[in-house]
């Protein structure tokens, strides 16, 4: 007998778990801290909890970049100490992990081989493409649509992927997600009015406004440093100036979406066109964003409840189906499916 099923989403800024024997899902932030360059602070939420606040001695590092494992022994670390954190995960369990698909095999091959290695003594691995994941996670009935759309706008990339009869017909990773435009954001304003501002600012700028309602002019109070005086101080920061940060990072993922639906195979668009496009990932709580794509590419499109658990929430349904579960693949199968 295994310990249990655990299904994994390794997010750039985020780590999500389903764990099949407490039927339950929780969630990690994806980030170390590391004291005097190689001296593993905290990990986790407490190691974000640092993020721009950190003293000079202090890093805080993310492991992941732009959807893949950039730093393989730091996620490695940090997935052991989560592992063994308050969770109890049981040795010898079996693990489900989602994987970008339009990254290269030694990229997806990281994902498992993280696993494999792990303190968890994991009895068997396998992958499932995470929109396929994600599409099973939004409620779709994956195996029999004839074309479905999901735009995964995540961190630090949006995922564009295109589905039809349990199957993945095109798939695009977007280098551009939430850090992107936050990044747009602090940099705009500080070009602008002398005024530094840090990423999770940014961020709440972003959430706080609606960018895409072209009628509002509103403002936001923030605190950050003039770089005139070098004195910290609050400064207004107006919609337009964040409408304008968010503006080119946007029209790029809009391109690229109208790129893949050129490529469509005819009948999968005409379903596409019919059922709309789904927007799924943390951005996706952004006001507004579904709007702005349908109204630039003329095709509905529709933001999920919960869009930043659907892939955690696709692999829960994975893992408690015995006919979902074949949707998944073994790494050291012969015949695997992405293997060249």
């Amino acid at each position: 007998m295994f310990g249990n099923i655990y299904g994994l989403d390794l997010g750039t800024y985020e780590i999500k778990v389903y764990d099949k024997k407490k039927n339950a899902i929780w969630r990690e932030k994806n980030t170390i801290a590391i004291a005097n360059e190689d001296e593993i602070f905290s990990v986790g939420d407490e190691a974000y909890e640092m993020f721009e606040k950190a003293p000079d001695n202090i890093e805080v590092v993310f492991p992941m970049k732009e959807g893949v494992i950039s730093h393989f022994y730091d996620m490695q670390y940090l997935l052991n100490n989560l592992l063994k954190k308050e969770r109890h995960f049981a040795r010898g369990s079996k693990y489900i992990v989602a994987v970008p698909t339009d990254v290269t095999e030694v990229e997806k091959k990281a994902f498992f081989d993280l696993v494999v290695h792990s303190t968890a003594k994991a009895k068997e691995v396998n992958v499932v493409e995470r929109a396929v994941a994600d599409a099973i996670g939004i409620g779709l009935d994956i195996q029999n649509s004839p074309g479905i759309f999901i735009s995964n706008f995540g961190g630090e990339t949006t995922e564009l992927s295109v589905l039809a009869s349990g199957g993945m017909v095109l798939n695009k990773l977007v280098k551009t997600g939430g850090a992107m435009l936050d990044n747009a954001i602090s940099s705009l304003v500080r070009h602008t009015t002398d005024f530094l501002i840090g990423r999770l600012t940014a961020e709440k700028l972003r959430q706080h406004f609606d960018v895409f309602d072209e009628k509002t002019d509103t403002s936001m109070e923030v605190a950050g440093r003039d770089l005139i005086t070098g004195v910290p101080q609050q400064k207004e920061i107006s919609v337009n100036l964040v409408r304008a940060a968010v503006k080119e990072p946007l029209a790029a993922c809009i391109r690229e979406i109208d790129l893949l639906l050129e490529r469509t195979p005819p009948e999968v668009r005409k379903s596409i066109e019919m059922n709309g496009i789904y927007v799924t990932g943390g951005l996706a709580h952004m006001k507004g964003l579904a709007e702005y794509i349908e109204g630039r590419t003329g095709i509905k499109a529709q933001a999920v409840k919960n869009p930043d658990v659907c892939v955690v929430e696709g692999l829960k349904q994975i893992i408690q189906s015995k006919e979902l579960r074949k949707l998944t693949f073994s790494m050291l199968d012969e015949n695997y499916r992405w293997m060249g």
